[in-house]
């Protein structure tokens, strides 16, 4: 029974190490200053049957962002846009950056 809970053990290590590898520098936190807007409603996305908000980047870059608490709190910009700088997570899915914001907040006024 014990050199099961050590097996145990230490197969458990070895998959956190695992992971941790695995995610590289997806696990990077970016910042990116652009507009949300919605890719139904105002980006007009051919694919798009639902609102999903869209950071463009100032460098014409999309980011569609993840729906979570942080955008959650934002609010959705369905006809409008919004200036935003938001921190967070990029990762590629179907060929689309996701950004999960851990932080969304109004660009500094110069």
């Amino acid at each position: 029974m014990r050199t099961l809970s050590i097996l145990t053990v230490a197969l458990c290590v070895a998959i956190g190490f695992a992971a941790t590898a695995l995610a590289g520098d997806d696990a990077k936190n970016v910042t990116v200053s652009g507009t949300i807007q919605c890719a139904k409603c105002l980006l007009g996305k051919e694919d798009a049957t639902t609102c999903q908000d869209v950071l463009v980047a100032d460098d014409k870059s999309e980011y569609y962002l993840v729906k979570n608490a942080v955008a959650e709190e934002h609010g959705h910009a369905c006809k409008t846009s919004k200036a935003v700088v938001v921190t967070g997570k990029v990762t590629e899915k179907d060929g689309r950056k996701w950004i999960e914001a851990t932080k969304i907040e109004a660009p500094e006024k110069s």
